[in-house]
């Protein structure tokens, strides 16, 4: 984004000399200097100048100018109806975005009219429904410091979720800033940007917002003492801080607060929770398991474990099954809990598929709610709320014969907010227009007074519509005809062949081509009644909407507290569905620390995105909780292991688990070194960010967690990565003690079993048909007797000519299987005679290779040799003996 977005410098020094719209627009601009101001005129938000040459070129609109007595200024317009697309445009390039709208109407001025900042538009703080995804919420940080204690707060100012924690621990913070993924975020002056990815916009802010008081008094201008909700002064600043930034974006949007920026009063609590409540996944082991993202392959993405998962029927479901996901839990007796209730309503289909349908009438009344408290929703809103809470008496009737705590702990939290749900239905009508200002929005009945004013107003245009017969019949003029147009109002119209039987009481109003329209005294009154009574009735309308919008405001809480209910339901009954449909099983906790028994466990995504899946048993317990894992390539070792990740991960967030049975204990953590990467803008090669994770590992588990390690050395030399792969099986075996699967290409790390007592075998076996090597993914105790790498090149389509010397390379010996092999002690190239092998006894034929290049070959094992370092070494044969 370019740094300077406030008025050019010589704009600043002609101030004097601007018109007053232009140095309306130049004074907005200094005092939203970090954002690019949109500016209201007419039927448009213009932009001048130099962010006139932005917005044309982002938006691919059209450049135009404005000229007056000061000058000329390059200009871009965007239309106001559709101007959410053109600002998610300026959002994905980078800016924030402040709005600027007219706050006065033109017939009350005769200046310029008034404009003031009304919205700042930035990522992390979009309430628009066009720019939000309804099935995700969207967070903006906030991460301050006091003393050596780091605080982290997190808002979706969309719904009103605001949670804060603290760690002394910096790379903590960055394992929640992974498990939240927030759009955007303010730093405090003594913190740190390091922990925040590249996707996440770092906005400043102003300094005084982390200092002095002024913290503390806002968080108890919310919510009371900080005290009574926050542990320590650290969380106190990045409350305040983030609940100021958030007041700093809503500008002057809501329409009783007369150009000064808001409170947001649908904030009604903060939740304080500690990480350590919760199954913790930082962002690597996010991405490796492809909970919410999958890394494209070949330029296509797949499923993720989410979208698999995902049965909810409303936007509230979904953003909660994600949270759920995102945190899965570690108290046991909570768990089970959501188990009790996810078994009961997969064994009873009627319940389960009447409450899905039930909720699929459910809007999403948790950002409903906050747009009525900004004052920022419309009837229909209000009428969506209103259809939501009719629901509920339903749901409630669905839930009457429930058995388990869980379910019954629902329906006794299901409000239906009888009085707010009968106000809405009195008072707004079934079907209103989505413009509040121009009437038909309160129903009929609701106001006497308004009724009265409708009345009139509709007794008039009836007269006026009973006007024109009487009118030809009193004057004999059968052409004769009522009319009304904006500019002119009511008018008889006659036309000019018919002019000398107009009577002495019609008082001419417009002249046209072929006819004359005119007005009566009596048509006139009625006229005058009518746009009273009209422009009364509408400013009354609009009076009462807002008192009704203010009253369900009011009661913002108790919505928020129904939005949760529902979300919870929503996602256990999306839970049950999968379990019913797919053949889940309950799994059970039990009290060994380093218990995972799984009988014929499945992958959740793959089984659900292959034509067929064998499913495979996993034993790990105190006696053997490290499995060596090896085994070809696309045998299935790394879907092996994410497999019973997932299935834990999903046991624990309280779904059922796609097994025949699982037998667990709870994990606190974990960790995944899954896959190669490369970070090239920081300088890092693919073993680095390999090193780099895996030394967060070994940090960081205990022996509640469970480890993945795939490959763990393979971006260095073979005996180097051998020797890593080692001691880190060692250091995991026998100084943290986690249940740890580690595939590996490294035969000889299955050594470790016979020297470790915790260590055991596992392979994915394959079979070799000629040149074809076949995979049955059935995986078997022991390690694997060869890694077929040749053939997995071939498979790849490497080419013929680069596998059928690869195999020149390998003497096999004569055993059908194949399975042990070595590099060829006769390692050069054959010799050829006019494009034939020599098959007689010459030298072309029979020529040895030196001692270095013989013993060079010797050293080679082949068992453990992936097809990239096979093509390596044969390179640098190849090499070796052209030099010679």
């Amino acid at each position: 984004m370019d740094a300077a977005l406030g008025p050019p410098e010589t704009m600043q020094d002609r101030a004097d000399e601007l018109t007053p719209m232009m140095s309306q627009y130049f004074e907005l601009c200094s005092a939203y200097e970090d954002s690019l101001v949109l500016f209201q005129v007419g039927d448009f938000y213009e932009a001048f100048c130099d962010a006139a040459e932005r917005v044309s070129r982002l938006c691919e609109i059209t450049l135009t100018k404005r000229e007056d007595s000061t000058g000329e200024y390059p200009m871009a317009g965007i239309p106001i109806d559709n101007a959410e697309s053109y600002i998610e445009t300026l959002l994905d390039a980078g800016y924030r975005v402040a709005v600027a709208d007219q706050v006065q109407e033109p017939e009350e001025t005769t200046g310029v009219v008034d404009r003031a900042v009304t919205r700042v538009v930035t990522p992390g703080t979009l309430t628009e429904d066009e720019l939000l995804r309804t099935d995700d919420n969207n967070f903006v940080a906030c991460l301050a410091r006091s003393g050596d204690r780091f605080g982290l707060a997190l808002l979706d100012v969309s719904t009103g979720d605001f949670y804060v924690t603290s760690t002394t621990d910096e790379s903590a913070v960055a394992d929640e800033l992974g498990r939240f993924a927030p759009a955007e975020a303010v730093v405090g002056p003594d913190a740190s940007t390091d922990p925040f990815d590249e996707d996440c916009m770092v906005t400043p802010h102003d300094r005084s917002a982390f200092e002095g008081d002024s913290p503390e008094r806002l968080v108890e201008s919310y919510f009371g003492g900080p005290g009574t909700v926050l542990g320590n002064a650290a969380e106190v600043l990045a409350c305040g801080a983030l609940l100021d930034y958030a007041e700093y974006t809503r500008g002057a949007e809501s329409d009783d607060t007369d150009g000064e920026r808001g409170r947001l009063d649908y904030l009604n609590h903060v939740t304080r929770y500690d990480p350590r409540e919760y199954m913790l996944l930082d962002r690597v082991a996010l991405e490796s398991l492809e909970l919410f993202e999958r890394r494209a392959v070949h330029g296509r993405a797949g499923a993720t474990l989410v979208e698999v998962l995902d049965e909810t029927a409303c936007a509230l479901g979904a953003r909660e099954l994600k949270d759920w996901l995102r945190r899965p839990l570690i108290e046991r007796e909570a768990i089970e809990a959501r188990h009790d209730a996810v078994g009961e309503l997969a064994g009873d289909v009627r319940t389960r598929e009447r409450l899905h349908d039930l909720l699929r009438d459910v809007y999403d009344v948790e950002r409903l709610i906050s747009r009525v408290s900004r004052s920022r929703a419309n009837a229909r809103d209000l009428r969506s709320l209103k259809d939501t809470l009719d629901v509920v008496p339903e749901i409630e009737a669905a839930l009457e014969d429930a058995d388990c705590a869980t379910l019954r702990a629902i329906r006794a939290d299901l409000d239906a907010l009888d009085e707010i749900r009968d106000l809405i239905g009195r008072a707004i009508r079934a079907e209103p227009p989505i413009e509040v200002t121009e009437g038909g929005v309160i129903a009929e009945g609701y106001d006497e007074r308004l009724d009265d004013l409708r009345e009139t107003e509709r007794s008039g245009k009836e007269w006026i519509d009973s006007l024109e017969a009487q009118e030809r019949e009193r004057t004999g003029i059968d052409s004769l005809k009522v009319g009304h147009n904006s500019v002119h109002g009511y008018y008889i119209e006659v036309t000019n062949a018919n002019l000398d039987s107009v009577p002495e009481d019609y008082t001419r109003r417009q002249t046209l081509k072929n006819s004359e329209r005119f007005y009566t005294p009596e048509l006139k009154s009625r006229e005058d009644e009518i746009i009273q009574a009209e422009q009364r009735a509408d400013d009354l309308e609009y009076d009462l909407f807002r008192e009704v919008r203010d009253t369900v405001a009011a009661e913002s809480e108790r919505v928020q507290a129904l939005a949760d209910t529902l979300a919870r339901l929503d996602v256990l009954v999306s839970f049950a569905t999968v379990a019913a449909e797919y053949d889940y099983a309950r799994p059970t906790f039990v009290d060994d620390p380093k218990r995972t028994v799984i009988e014929g466990g499945r992958h959740p995504v793959v089984e659900r995105t292959q034509e067929t899946f064998v499913p495979n048993d996993t034993r790990l317990d105190a006696d053997d909780c490290f499995a060596v894992i090896t085994g070809p390539n696309m045998s299935g070792k790394s879907t092996y292991m994410r497999q019973v990740a997932l299935i834990q991960l999903l046991a624990q967030a309280g779904s059922f688990v796609p097994a025949a049975d699982a037998s667990l204990s709870l994990v606190d953590r974990v960790f995944t070194r899954v896959g190669a990467s490369d970070d090239i803008a920081g300088g890092k090669s693919t073993f680095m960010v390999e090193m780099t994770e895996l030394a967060d590992i070994l940090d960081d588990a205990t022996d509640r967690s469970l480890i993945l390690l795939d490959e763990v050395g393979r971006g260095t030399s073979t005996t180097d990565g051998l020797a890593i792969a080692r001691a880190v099986t060692e250091h995991v075996h026998d100084e943290i003690g986690a249940r740890t699967l580690f595939a590996t290409h490294h035969h000889e790390l299955t050594d470790a079993a016979d020297d470790l007592d915790g260590v055991f075998n596992l392979h994915f076996r394959a079979d070799q048909d000629g040149q074809d090597v076949i995979f049955d993914h059935e995986i078997r105790e022991g390690p694997a007797a060869a890694s077929y790498g040749v053939e997995v090149a071939r498979e790849a389509g490497i080419p013929d000519a680069v596998v059928d010397r690869s195999r020149e390379l390998l003497d096999v010996d004569g055993s059908d299987s194949a399975h042990e092999r070595k590099v060829a002690t006769n390692g050069h190239r054959p010799a050829a005679t006019n494009g034939a092998a020599a098959e007689d006894g010459s030298a072309d034929g029979d020529e040895t290779v030196d001692a270095d290049l013989a013993e060079t070959i010797r050293e080679q094992n082949l068992a453990t040799t992936t097809p990239m370092e096979a093509l390596a070494l044969l390179q640098e044969l190849q090499e070796q003996v052209e030099d010679g």
